[in-house]
């Protein structure tokens, strides 16, 4: 490599990664908790438990419903999720409006069998964290801004593999020169840390990036696909009444067999129109379990109106938001994740050391040099 592409290749690396070090700092000292936040909830006590229910008959879909709105008078019922690794609690939304903002949605968890109140879900520290990671208490401006510095950071890490060889031809592979400066020995560090988390930090660093589209990659599907789907309900009113949820749930386990129900949106909220339920199903293997199929059904009657899988760009989202947290494979994994994303806190901090040292370095050239040139008065 020449070396004008080297000193090209060093201020891309250089500037991406100071641009984005104080912000992948935030993002990586917040995701360390957050790839235990369920164990958090538990030790806080914010993590409700289901009651002991052996062989019991589980409640119907509309008793959760019921429950959920004598708990909260006033309100409408927006969700209602079944999580895959939680069986015994079934989790209910709910707002001032269908289409409610979502920091103003009120999460409760109830019990599987009695349909009892359990408590709230998504509040504790956890809660903050978690804003902190996502957006920074800034809505979608602050998800886009943590996105763009996302993609700096994998730009910084493609730069920073593109410059290894160069700075590193002549050493052995984790050679750390002991005798040398403090300086050199960091660089030594900096560089095996690197590049032994690569590829995690790749991964991580794109995902989180696609993660910060949720919202604009929603918007599209609603737009595109959702449209197409309620297009033969144009101009028809949101229904006087509702049907019943147990009916809408024995059909759409009927349209999507071999399936089971992830969630439901209520009409009116924005995984639907407002003239349907949406029932998105999801598979029974470990990956199949993430991604999601929407079954739209009439609001009134509960009948089956359509039924498609999504788009590919939503179900890149679907993988990567558990990807992005190490949620596939349990607590190894998760212990996996967190030694990681400790080793890219050092990389971040010794590079910016890196950076520091060099500037007082070269501060300090010059001012030798101009000391030389000066004379000495007499």
């Amino acid at each position: 490599m020449k070396a004008r592409t080297v000193r090209l290749w060093s201020v891309v690396h250089t500037w991406t990664s100071l641009i984005s070090t104080v912000f992948l700092l935030l993002l990586c000292l917040t995701g360390l908790p957050l790839v235990f936040h369920h164990e958090i909830d538990e030790l806080l006590g914010y993590a409700p438990q289901p009651e002991a229910h052996a062989g019991a008959a589980r409640a119907t879909p509309q008793a959760v419903a019921d429950a959920a709105l004598a708990a909260d008078p006033g309100r409408v019922m927006q969700y209602i999720s079944w999580d895959k690794d939680e069986p015994g609690i079934v989790m209910a939304f709910t707002n001032s409006a269908p289409d409610g903002v979502p920091d103003n949605a009120t999460v409760r968890a109830f019990d599987a069998v009695s349909a009892k109140l359990l408590g709230p879900v998504g509040v504790g520290p956890m809660l903050i964290v978690l804003k902190l990671h996502t957006d920074m208490f800034a809505g979608q401006a602050g998800k886009l801004f943590l996105g763009a510095m996302g993609f700096l950071f994998a730009v910084a890490i493609v730069s920073g593999v593109v410059l290894y060889w160069p700075f590193t031809r002549r050493l052995r592979f984790a050679t750390i020169r002991d005798h040398a400066s403090r300086r050199v020995r960091w660089l030594d560090w900096h560089n095996l840390i690197g590049v032994v988390t690569v590829a995690w930090a790749l991964v991580v660093g794109l995902t989180g990036v696609v993660n910060t589209w949720a919202e604009l990659m929603l918007n599209q599907w609603k737009a595109t696909e959702l449209a197409s789907m309620v297009a033969p309900y144009a101009g028809k009113p949101p229904p006087a009444h509702l049907a019943s949820l147990d009916d809408v749930v024995a059909r759409a386990k009927r349209a999507a067999p071999g399936m089971e129900i992830a969630f439901i949106a209520f009409p009116g909220t924005p995984f639907t129109s407002s003239h349907h339920f949406a029932a998105f199903m999801r598979g029974d293997t470990a990956l199949t379990a993430r991604l999601l199929k929407p079954v739209l059904l009439d609001g009134e009657s509960g009948e089956v109106a359509d039924g498609r899988a999504l788009p590919l760009y939503l179900q890149a989202l679907l993988i990567s938001q558990p990807l992005h947290f190490g949620d596939y494979g349990g607590m190894p994994l998760k212990v996996i994740w967190a030694a990681l994303d400790v080793l890219t806190i050092v990389v971040i901090g010794s590079g910016l050391y890196l950076w520091l040292a060099r500037r007082r370095k070269r501060s300090s050239a010059r001012t030798d040099a101009f000391a030389r040139r000066v004379p000495v008065p007499s």
